[in-house]
């Protein structure tokens, strides 16, 4: 950081940028890189990179953060919210695969629409939630037999795998976030992950505000987005990246702790599944019913511990009270019961 500032070149030009992009690119395994300005961003651009239209759908858990929602809405598209899963607390592939096989059909433009709406499902934003991957393969199998594009919403877990791979890696794009609660954090920023070399300098382009590059002239060719993740912010990411296995390594010890501490009590400590390996970002628990919840949720922050409930479904939201939902028993069943423990890298 104090080289960054040195050198004077503390917004979008110098070289902890590039490096920063380069460090993730090598640890995730993905080809490119490009970072911006916040996961939310990312997740914005990731979305017209996949010819995100307006009126289209974009299926998303209705269990998220209201970052996946928005971003949708910023395309003008509709979210279409689908179940999660006890089992792994992201979509719920059984009945999204019940969902797309009665309730869409495919057109002669070769896309899938749904019969409810009559609106083009475009794309699918799958969320790892709290770090827990989803079974990417079997949601990708899926997503091709519908004409369905897969954008990654790995916000949550860097430094998660499945069967060995990186989230983030398996769609066509995948995005990850570096906010200040994340396992590393720029203070505030995100990337954008591929393995297509022409997205990967569509997405450089127009989050630079679509510039044509010129030693002076001010030319753009289309409507850019100021979301490039400045070289400031990139300067903390190269520093965090370079202790990111530390922190790896003490969340895990963490969660074991908290495994063995929970062990026959009526508080469910969630741990990875078969073919996963979790950041465990944000550790969790999960409690009896809605009034266990509560009860705990305020026992422990009266007592200066902070714990915080899952979100609340995004259909519940005023803004996205009128998007297609499918049944949401699964989601509404972890909205009643899981909290979030204190979940920090430990001195």
């Amino acid at each position: 950081l104090a080289e960054c500032i040195d050198s004077t070149f503390v917004s979008y030009v110098g070289k902890f940028v590039g490096q920063f992009e380069e460090m993730t690119a090598q640890f995730t395994g993905a080809k490119y890189a490009v970072a911006t300005s916040s996961g939310t961003a990312a997740l914005h651009v990731a979305l017209l990179l996949c010819g995100v239209k307006e009126n289209d759908e974009v299926i998303a858990p209705a269990l998220t953060f209201v970052a996946t929602a928005n971003a949708i809405a910023y395309c003008n598209a509709k979210p279409l919210f689908a179940d999660s899963s006890i089992e792994t607390l992201g979509l719920d592939l059984d009945k999204l695969e019940v969902f797309l096989s009665r309730e869409t059909a495919k057109h002669s433009d070769g896309f899938s629409y749904n019969r409810n709406t009559g609106r083009r499902i475009k794309a699918c934003v799958p969320m790892h939630t709290f770090g827990h991957p989803i079974d990417m393969p079997r949601l990708i199998a899926l997503c091709d037999r519908y004409s369905i594009d897969v954008i990654e919403d790995s916000a949550e877990s860097l430094g998660s795998f499945f069967n060995g791979q990186h989230t983030g890696t398996f769609g066509k794009i995948g995005v990850l976030s570096y906010n200040g609660n994340k396992t590393i954090t720029t203070g505030g920023g995100g990337m954008i992950l591929t393995n297509d070399e022409e997205l990967a300098k569509r997405a450089k382009h127009i989050t630079t505000t679509a510039k044509i590059p010129h030693p002076f002239e001010f030319e753009h060719d289309e409507v850019g987005f100021n979301y490039r993740m400045t070289n400031v912010n990139a300067a903390i990411g190269v520093a965090q990246m370079e202790n990111i296995e530390m922190y790896l390594v003490n969340k895990r010890e963490l969660a074991n702790l908290y495994a063995q501490h929970f062990e026959g009590s009526d508080c469910q400590f969630f741990t990875e599944r078969a073919h996963c390996r979790a950041n465990y970002w944000l550790n969790v628990l999960i409690l009896k019913n809605r009034e266990h919840r509560d009860e705990f949720l305020a026992t422990t922050n009266s007592n200066g511990v902070m714990t915080r409930p899952i979100w609340k479904l995004m259909n519940k939201l005023e803004m996205f009270k009128d998007a297609y939902a499918m049944n949401l028993d699964g989601a509404q069943w972890l909205e009643d019961r899981v909290v979030n423990i204190p979940s920090s890298v430990r001195k």
